[in-house]
């Protein structure tokens, strides 16, 4: 398999049981995808900073770039025929070239979001996914590059044609355009799509398009302009790839892998599951809700998660990391973006509260006030209406906050391995001894800690000031001896990628935890 997993089962102290409430998912996400010489697909993960191959047949996968590599964020790629593959990271704006027995080099840095990218006659392309983005050819030793065109309006997925002309995607406008080789004046092709991600052609020359927010997947008759919908693979969509005249489509929502037939049919050749995920609460209908990034994912009792709010989608917060109850059908949401918003479940409306802070993570609430871990600046913040005061500040990496019904709050430090109450006259230690906790959670006497480092849920009673382990082996944090490289985000989109690892308890006492390095949820409760 491609995604960590833990060996083994969670092992619980005696007294508790340990549920898994949604399957293990297989993929960091799936964006770029490109058919190797060996019939196989080779899948990019951005978030998991993850290359694997994918026998289509089998099911079965091989990673070839995993965590902690010198391929940090991967969107694309693409082989020449000496089997070199080159592969895009637009976090980065960066081009790498990774050889047949594993060596790795950046061809290239200066590109701004580059992503989409394509190999013709053993000429390499890349443009850049951005507001007048830049097609360019570079060469695939040196990297000196020759500028094709620019001013582009969020070019991916892009192939040579039949004809000779390269085509690409204009993201936001909804079209299709071609250049030649040479350069010159880009022709727009076809119109009226939504969100084309991706174009490759199949045998017969024909453009098959994938629509990343409807989820269908296109036929296009490049010469009429004429386009047919072939499927829909679910909202999401990405990139896709041919193996002979087989379509396959990958999801950056949820990493499925589909296979589109020519009758309209599809098969899915990999299941989606959650890409993180990141903060979890019970919602006020008794549903499970999970902040997964790019959506938010409702878990209702013995059923599937369903996704109930999606990046892009009107009112819905862009890229929600945590949530805290805030009011009835109401969350208060931390984003990827340093935003916190008021998110309503119920209707799907949003309010933003306030923006422009450095890597917020875990949020509370307590008396209508929000209290939100500001990792990237060392503080912790708490929202008033539209009042900001600083609670602590020079704190070590804060990520998870919690909030005693008496108002104490309560932080943990990931950076520095310990627990903290902090106020108006600094932070005091509360626990330490930790490697790095993240998510925390307070009921009654009792602070629950996801100890990301040692994989383990501790609980801390604050009135005895003794310490249990409820829980180990849990799939949390980054597998041992891997130290993950950080992924800087894309403005506009996501904030720095860093880990977190969020908890939640029920009405019923039940935990939840969000098991962010096998894309897992589980519930841990006393045995009855």
């Amino acid at each position: 398999m491609g995604r960590y997993r833990v060996p083994g089962s969670v092992a619980v102290a005696e007294g508790w049981v340990c549920t898994r409430l949604t399957s293990a998912s297989d993929l960091f996400g799936a964006n770029g995808m490109c058919t190797g010489e060996d019939g196989r697909i080779y899948i990019t993960q951005l978030v998991g900073s993850e290359i694997d191959a994918l026998d289509v047949d089998t099911g079965e996968i091989e990673p070839l770039c995993s965590k902690g590599g010198d391929i940090v964020a991967p969107d694309d790629a693409a082989f020449d025929s000496r089997g070199y593959m080159y592969v895009t990271d637009p976090h980065a704006g960066r081009v790498s070239v990774r050889t047949p027995d594993g060596q790795i080099r950046v061809l290239r840095d200066d590109l701004p979001a580059a992503n989409g990218i394509t190999i013709h006659n053993d000429r390499l392309f890349v443009n850049e996914c951005r507001p007048g983005g830049r097609l360019v050819e570079l060469d695939r030793d040196s990297g000196a590059m020759r500028v094709l065109a620019e001013g582009l309006s969020f070019p991916n997925g892009m192939q040579v044609g039949p004809d000779g002309l390269l085509y690409y995607p204009a993201m936001h406008a909804g079209e299709v355009w071609r250049i030649s080789l040479e350069g010159g004046e880009p022709e727009r092709v076809i119109e009226g799509l939504h969100g084309p991600c991706a174009v490759k052609f199949d045998p017969n020359g024909f453009l098959i398009c994938t629509q990343s927010h409807a989820g269908d997947v296109v036929r296009c008759d490049t010469r009429t302009g004429k386009s047919e919908l072939l499927a829909n693979a679910g909202g999401g969509l990405d990139n896709l790839t041919l193996v002979g005249n087989r379509i396959f489509t990958s999801s950056w929502l949820d990493g499925q892998i589909t296979e589109i037939f020519e009758n309209g049919n599809k098969r899915v050749v990999l299941p989606g599951g959650f890409l993180w995920p990141f903060g979890l609460q019970e919602g006020d209908d008794g549903a499970l809700y999970i902040a997964d990034g790019f959506s938010l994912r409702k878990l209702s009792r013995g059923g599937s998660p369903e996704t109930v709010g999606v990046l892009f989608a009107p009112g819905f917060p862009i890229s929600p990391r945590d949530l805290a109850p805030s009011g009835e059908g109401e969350f208060a949401v931390t984003t990827l973006l340093g935003e916190v918003y008021k998110y309503s479940y119920a209707s799907g409306e949003s309010e933003l509260l306030a923006k422009g802070f450095d890597q917020l993570c875990g949020v509370a609430v307590h008396a209508a006030k929000i209290y939100a871990a500001e990792l990237g600046a060392g503080r912790v913040l708490r929202f008033d209406g539209d009042q900001v005061e600083i609670l602590a500040s020079g704190l070590a990496k804060p990520a998870g906050v919690a909030l005693a019904d008496d108002g104490s709050c309560f932080v943990s430090e990931s950076g520095s391995g310990r627990i903290v109450k902090v106020s108006g006259s600094g932070a005091e230690t509360v626990l330490d001894g930790l490697q790095q906790p993240q998510g925390i959670a307070v009921q009654g006497d009792q602070l629950y800690i996801v100890d990301a480092g040692n994989k383990v849920l501790i609980a801390f009673d604050l009135t005895l000031g003794t310490r249990t382990t409820i829980a180990s082996g849990l799939a949390v944090g980054a597998p041992p001896g891997v130290v993950p490289k950080p992924l800087t985000g894309s403005p506009g989109l996501m904030g720095p990628l860093g880990p977190f690892a969020g908890i939640a308890v029920g009405k019923d006492g039940t935990i939840y935890v969000s098991c962010d390095a096998d894309g897992s949820v589980v519930a841990i409760r006393r045995d009855a």
